[in-house]
């Protein structure tokens, strides 16, 4: 294949603010003290998306799942044989939290075409958490 029928074939370009606005389109997502609400009545997973020097700095969610960003998909995909125990099924309600609430719309749009049809992020990320009062662990 010429390179030129290469570039022909790819999708067309789109700036990082106008893909973000078309994921999210895709569902509803979550603010804190509903994320909160959803894990403490067992109806959502919380997943820490953020990597290990801003946990390490800004602390924990109680009770969240810590998955490394690159490993999202092989843990949550309820037939991947790296799932984790919590990734029972495509019904599964996740929340995912990244440090702003950017990283997670994606990620959460890239559990949708797992089929994680109920997978959401938390808007304003854990920042947004911690601005909320909400429970914070070193």
């Amino acid at each position: 294949m010429a390179v030129s029928e290469i570039h022909e074939q790819a999708a067309p370009a789109v700036g990082i603010d106008a893909l973000l606005e078309e994921v999210r389109s895709g569902y509803e997502r979550i603010e804190p003290g509903d994320a909160y609400e959803a894990a403490r009545t067992g109806e959502a997973l919380l997943v820490d998306i953020r990597y290990a020097a801003l946990r390490e700095r800004d602390g924990l969610i109680p009770g969240a799942l810590v998955v490394e960003r690159n490993e999202l998909e092989w843990r949550l995909d309820p037939f991947g044989s790296h799932r984790l125990p919590e990734a029972t099924s495509h019904d599964l309600r996740v929340v995912v939290i990244c440090n702003e609430g950017y990283a997670s719309s994606l990620a959460a749009e890239s559990l949708h075409r797992l089929g994680l049809h109920r997978a959401t992020d938390l808007i304003g990320g854990f920042q947004a958490w911690r601005a909320a009062g909400l429970p914070v662990s070193p």
